[in-house]
């Protein structure tokens, strides 16, 4: 298979992708995130090929993305009051919320489970390449399975190249990390997965939210799941990872106590000067969150290329859009900490 690079400034790259899938085949879209690889979500044969083109996992839900949110209510047996406070506050946005789905989505997109993640993306493409398909779209991140997100059209090639039908290439992603998952399907908010939507932003609409323990630590992988990213190991270049987190200057002193010559490091901008003989790729400064989750997967990636035997990453604290990049740091170090 040839997959096609879609440009949206051509005259109909926005109607050939939305042809493709509702065609049934799978395409690579930008969203505000990451780069998401799509197929029709009410179309368990074409929901099928995206398990096969990334090699993940069926047991691992998908999210569905609509382009108006109007869409919803076709999507689950019931919205609550919760869901759409949330959705007047942070639609279109880095947000996923999941609720008891309704009978249209196929097992191969809730793995079988009695709920359904929902969102709504911000990004104008993603929103007019659902309107062309006339489909929800489902649609995990367009990497193989295990790898750092896609955050540009290149990095979706570089995974996905004669795999799919065709990527859509809408620049590089806003955000840089995958949505914010909130369930309202039990009797109390929980935050499955942290994003681009905080904590904070969430307990300002919802009140209490509960956190779920899959984000800070290790689950097993016999344990069911209702969102993608809660377990399996997620985000990880070919090199080990450790993950270094507390006082970003004394995190810069153990990391250089203890790098051997073929170390890579992931550092925060100020401390790049620290490791003048390693590759080093750094994520923006030790208080600039938003710029931290820009880059990460980005500079996760970047290791693939070069010849290094193990990274150091110093890891932001959990604060704000914080906790989405320190959660996936831990995750692509299969949750290998250092406190300092």
């Amino acid at each position: 298979m040839k997959t096609l690079l879609l440009h949206p400034d051509t005259e109909d790259a926005i109607a050939q992708a939305g042809t493709l899938l509702a065609a049934g085949q799978v395409v690579g879209i930008p969203t505000e995130t990451v780069y998401g690889l799509g197929a029709n979500a009410l179309d368990g044969a074409a929901v099928r090929k995206i398990f096969a083109a990334k090699g993940r996992p069926i047991d691992n839900p998908l999210i569905v993305h609509i382009a108006d949110f109007d869409q919803i209510y076709d999507l689950t047996a019931c919205v609550p009051e919760a869901a759409v406070h949330l959705a007047t506050a942070y639609w279109p946005g880095p947000m996923t919320i999941i609720l008891p789905k309704a009978a249209c989505i196929p097992d191969e997109v809730s793995a079988g489970l009695d709920t359904v993640g929902i969102r709504l993306p911000s990004h104008p493409i993603a929103r007019a390449v659902i309107r062309a398909a006339g489909v929800p779209i489902a649609a995990p991140s367009a990497n193989l399975s295990g790898r750092p997100s896609t955050t540009t059209a290149a990095h979706v090639m570089e995974d996905m190249e004669g795999k799919i039908a065709a990527v859509v290439d809408g620049g590089a992603c806003t955000v840089g990390v995958e949505s914010t998952v909130v369930s309202l399907a039990g009797d109390t908010p929980r935050l499955l997965r942290p994003g681009g939507i905080s904590l904070e932003q969430l307990e300002a609409v919802l009140g209490t939210v509960e956190v779920d323990r899959a984000i800070r630590q290790q689950i097993g992988d016999d344990v069911q799941v209702s969102a993608p990213g809660m377990k399996y190991r997620h985000y990880a270049p070919h090199a080990p990872v450790t993950a270094v987190c507390g006082d970003p200057a004394r995190g810069a002193d153990y990391i250089h106590a203890h790098l051997n010559p073929n170390a890579g490091v992931i550092c925060f901008d100020e401390f790049a000067v620290r490791f003048p003989t390693q590759i080093v790729h750094t994520i923006g400064r030790s208080d600039d969150a938003a710029a931290q989750a820009r880059a990460i997967f980005d500079a996760l990636r970047a290791f693939d290329h070069t010849a290094v035997t193990e990274i150091w990453a110093q890891c932001p604290d959990d604060s704000g859009i914080g906790l989405a990049v320190a959660n996936r740091l831990k995750k692509a170090a299969g949750f290998h900490v250092i406190e300092v």
